[in-house]
Protein backbone atom coordinates (compact mmCIF):
# COMPACT_ATOMS: atom_id res chain seq x y z
CA UNK A 1 0.00 0.00 0.00
CA UNK A 2 1.40 3.36 -1.05
CA UNK A 3 1.38 6.25 1.42
CA UNK A 4 1.57 9.72 -0.05
CA UNK A 5 4.42 12.04 0.87
CA UNK A 6 1.84 14.47 2.28
CA UNK A 7 0.59 11.87 4.77
CA UNK A 8 4.14 10.99 5.77
CA UNK A 9 4.97 14.64 6.40
CA UNK A 10 1.76 15.08 8.40
CA UNK A 11 2.57 12.04 10.55
CA UNK A 12 6.11 13.28 11.16
CA UNK A 13 4.78 16.69 12.18
CA UNK A 14 2.33 15.15 14.65
CA UNK A 15 5.07 13.02 16.20
CA UNK A 16 7.31 16.07 16.54
CA UNK A 17 4.50 18.03 18.21
CA UNK A 18 3.77 15.20 20.64
CA UNK A 19 7.46 14.89 21.50
CA UNK A 20 7.65 18.62 22.18
CA UNK A 21 4.63 18.49 24.47
CA UNK A 22 6.06 15.51 26.35
CA UNK A 23 9.33 17.34 27.05
CA UNK A 24 7.83 20.78 27.76
CA UNK A 25 9.22 22.14 31.00
CA UNK A 26 6.57 22.24 33.74
CA UNK A 27 5.94 25.31 35.81
CA UNK A 28 6.68 25.01 39.54
CA UNK A 29 3.84 23.96 41.85
CA UNK A 30 1.63 26.94 42.64
CA UNK A 31 1.82 28.25 46.21
CA UNK A 32 -0.76 30.43 47.91
CA UNK A 33 0.68 33.99 48.11
CA UNK A 34 1.90 35.26 51.46
CA UNK A 35 0.05 38.12 53.10
CA UNK A 36 1.56 41.47 52.10
CA UNK A 37 2.80 42.42 55.54
CA UNK A 38 5.87 44.33 56.68
CA UNK A 39 7.52 41.20 58.09
CA UNK A 40 7.52 37.84 56.30
CA UNK A 41 9.24 34.48 56.65
CA UNK A 42 10.31 33.22 53.22
CA UNK A 43 12.24 30.44 51.55
CA UNK A 44 15.36 31.69 49.74
CA UNK A 45 17.74 30.16 47.21
CA UNK A 46 20.73 31.74 45.49
CA UNK A 47 22.09 32.27 41.98
CA UNK A 48 25.01 33.95 40.24
CA UNK A 49 25.55 35.23 36.73
CA UNK A 50 28.03 32.49 35.82
CA UNK A 51 25.38 29.76 35.82
CA UNK A 52 24.76 28.11 32.46
CA UNK A 53 21.22 29.49 32.19
CA UNK A 54 22.43 33.04 32.84
CA UNK A 55 25.62 33.28 30.76
CA UNK A 56 23.95 34.77 27.69
CA UNK A 57 22.57 37.61 29.83
CA UNK A 58 25.99 38.39 31.36
CA UNK A 59 25.61 40.33 34.62
CA UNK A 60 22.28 41.98 33.79
CA UNK A 61 18.89 41.59 35.40
CA UNK A 62 15.33 41.58 34.05
CA UNK A 63 15.14 45.38 34.15
CA UNK A 64 18.17 45.72 31.89
CA UNK A 65 20.53 47.03 34.57
CA UNK A 66 23.53 45.40 36.25
CA UNK A 67 23.00 42.91 39.04
CA UNK A 68 23.91 44.58 42.32
CA UNK A 69 26.14 43.40 45.12
CA UNK A 70 27.21 45.70 47.92
CA UNK A 71 25.19 48.35 49.75
CA UNK A 72 22.08 47.05 47.97
CA UNK A 73 21.93 43.53 46.54
CA UNK A 74 19.87 42.07 43.71
CA UNK A 75 17.19 39.44 44.21
CA UNK A 76 14.82 37.58 41.89
CA UNK A 77 11.21 36.76 42.74
CA UNK A 78 7.70 36.43 41.35
CA UNK A 79 6.83 40.04 40.51
CA UNK A 80 3.17 39.50 41.35
CA UNK A 81 4.18 38.79 44.97
CA UNK A 82 7.16 41.15 45.26
CA UNK A 83 6.82 43.67 42.41
CA UNK A 84 9.88 45.06 40.65
CA UNK A 85 11.57 47.61 42.89
CA UNK A 86 10.54 45.98 46.17
CA UNK A 87 13.27 46.57 48.74
CA UNK A 88 13.64 44.34 51.79
CA UNK A 89 16.09 43.54 54.56
CA UNK A 90 17.03 40.05 55.70
CA UNK A 91 16.98 40.24 59.47
CA UNK A 92 19.54 37.47 59.98
CA UNK A 93 22.33 39.26 58.08
CA UNK A 94 21.00 42.85 58.10
CA UNK A 95 21.59 43.25 54.35
CA UNK A 96 19.31 45.14 51.98
CA UNK A 97 18.03 43.69 48.70
CA UNK A 98 16.01 44.95 45.75
CA UNK A 99 13.83 42.76 43.52
CA UNK A 100 15.09 43.46 40.00
CA UNK A 101 14.96 39.97 38.47
CA UNK A 102 12.56 37.03 38.06
CA UNK A 103 12.73 33.45 36.86
CA UNK A 104 10.86 30.38 35.68
CA UNK A 105 11.28 28.44 38.93
CA UNK A 106 10.01 31.40 40.97
CA UNK A 107 6.72 32.11 39.18
CA UNK A 108 3.79 31.20 41.39
CA UNK A 109 5.99 30.51 44.43
CA UNK A 110 6.97 32.27 47.65
CA UNK A 111 10.70 31.75 47.05
CA UNK A 112 13.15 34.64 46.66
CA UNK A 113 16.42 33.98 44.78
CA UNK A 114 19.35 35.93 46.23
CA UNK A 115 22.06 37.09 43.82
CA UNK A 116 25.61 36.10 44.77
CA UNK A 117 28.76 37.31 42.93
CA UNK A 118 30.54 33.91 42.94
CA UNK A 119 29.65 30.23 42.61
CA UNK A 120 31.17 29.47 46.02
CA UNK A 121 28.97 32.06 47.73
CA UNK A 122 25.94 30.76 45.82
CA UNK A 123 26.66 27.21 46.99
CA UNK A 124 27.30 28.37 50.55
CA UNK A 125 23.90 30.05 50.64
CA UNK A 126 22.04 26.89 49.65
CA UNK A 127 18.39 27.00 50.71
CA UNK A 128 17.47 29.06 53.76
CA UNK A 129 14.30 30.15 55.47
CA UNK A 130 14.81 33.74 56.58
CA UNK A 131 12.83 36.59 58.07
CA UNK A 132 12.56 39.70 55.93
CA UNK A 133 11.34 43.23 56.54
CA UNK A 134 9.76 45.01 53.58
CA UNK A 135 11.30 48.47 53.36
CA UNK A 136 9.48 49.56 50.21
CA UNK A 137 6.94 47.77 48.04
CA UNK A 138 7.68 47.87 44.32
CA UNK A 139 5.38 49.04 41.54
CA UNK A 140 2.85 46.50 40.13
CA UNK A 141 2.26 48.83 37.19
CA UNK A 142 5.93 48.85 36.22
CA UNK A 143 6.04 45.08 36.67
CA UNK A 144 3.02 44.54 34.43
CA UNK A 145 4.26 46.91 31.71
CA UNK A 146 7.68 45.25 31.73
CA UNK A 147 6.31 41.71 31.61
CA UNK A 148 3.50 42.25 29.09
CA UNK A 149 5.73 42.23 25.96
CA UNK A 150 7.20 38.92 27.18
CA UNK A 151 3.85 37.18 27.57
CA UNK A 152 4.73 34.35 25.18
CA UNK A 153 6.45 32.66 28.12
CA UNK A 154 4.26 30.62 30.47
CA UNK A 155 5.95 31.75 33.67
CA UNK A 156 5.37 35.36 32.59
CA UNK A 157 1.73 34.56 31.82
CA UNK A 158 1.35 33.24 35.37
CA UNK A 159 2.77 36.43 36.87
CA UNK A 160 0.64 38.66 34.63
CA UNK A 161 -2.54 36.81 35.66
CA UNK A 162 -1.77 37.47 39.33
CA UNK A 163 -0.66 41.06 38.71
CA UNK A 164 -3.75 42.16 36.82
CA UNK A 165 -6.04 42.45 39.89
CA UNK A 166 -3.33 44.50 41.63
CA UNK A 167 -3.57 47.20 38.96
CA UNK A 168 -7.02 48.14 40.26
CA UNK A 169 -5.51 48.96 43.68
CA UNK A 170 -2.25 50.63 42.65
CA UNK A 171 -1.74 53.37 40.03
CA UNK A 172 0.68 52.74 37.20
CA UNK A 173 3.75 54.81 38.02
CA UNK A 174 6.94 55.71 36.23
CA UNK A 175 9.49 54.18 38.53
CA UNK A 176 13.25 54.52 38.15
CA UNK A 177 15.59 52.23 40.01
CA UNK A 178 18.46 53.93 41.86
CA UNK A 179 21.79 54.01 39.99
CA UNK A 180 23.65 50.74 40.14
CA UNK A 181 26.52 50.47 42.57
CA UNK A 182 29.78 49.04 41.30
CA UNK A 183 29.93 45.28 42.01
CA UNK A 184 32.05 44.45 45.02
CA UNK A 185 34.63 41.82 44.12
CA UNK A 186 35.27 39.12 46.70
CA UNK A 187 32.23 40.17 48.73
CA UNK A 188 31.58 37.67 51.52
CA UNK A 189 28.13 36.99 52.94
CA UNK A 190 27.73 36.74 56.67
CA UNK A 191 26.51 33.27 57.73
CA UNK A 192 22.84 32.72 58.45
CA UNK A 193 21.84 30.17 61.02
CA UNK A 194 19.90 27.74 58.80
CA UNK A 195 21.52 26.55 55.58
CA UNK A 196 20.99 23.45 53.46
CA UNK A 197 22.38 21.92 50.28
CA UNK A 198 21.66 23.92 47.14
CA UNK A 199 18.80 22.58 44.97
CA UNK A 200 18.75 22.51 41.18
CA UNK A 201 19.45 25.86 39.52
CA UNK A 202 16.62 28.33 39.09
CA UNK A 203 16.01 29.68 35.60
CA UNK A 204 15.79 33.44 35.45
CA UNK A 205 15.39 35.76 32.52
CA UNK A 206 17.79 38.65 32.24
CA UNK A 207 18.60 41.31 29.70
CA UNK A 208 21.22 43.74 28.62
CA UNK A 209 20.78 47.45 29.23
CA UNK A 210 22.44 50.58 30.46
CA UNK A 211 24.05 50.88 33.89
CA UNK A 212 22.01 53.94 34.91
CA UNK A 213 18.29 54.03 35.59
CA UNK A 214 15.89 51.54 33.97
CA UNK A 215 15.32 51.63 30.21
CA UNK A 216 12.17 49.53 29.93
CA UNK A 217 13.23 47.85 26.73
CA UNK A 218 11.75 44.47 25.70
CA UNK A 219 13.58 41.60 27.39
CA UNK A 220 13.20 37.87 26.70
Amino acid sequence: MRISNRLLLLAAGCLSLLAGCATERPLPAFERPLAKTEFQTVRTTAYFDGEADHLKYTNHNALGTCLQCGHVNSAAADWSRWPAGTMFRILQNNRTYVVDDYGWDLAGTNTIDIYQPTRRQMDNWGVRRVDIQILHWGDPGLSYQTLQPRSDYRHVQRMLAELKPELNRFPVETYTMPPMAEPVQGYEEEPVATAYARPSNSSRNSSQGSDNGVPLTPFY
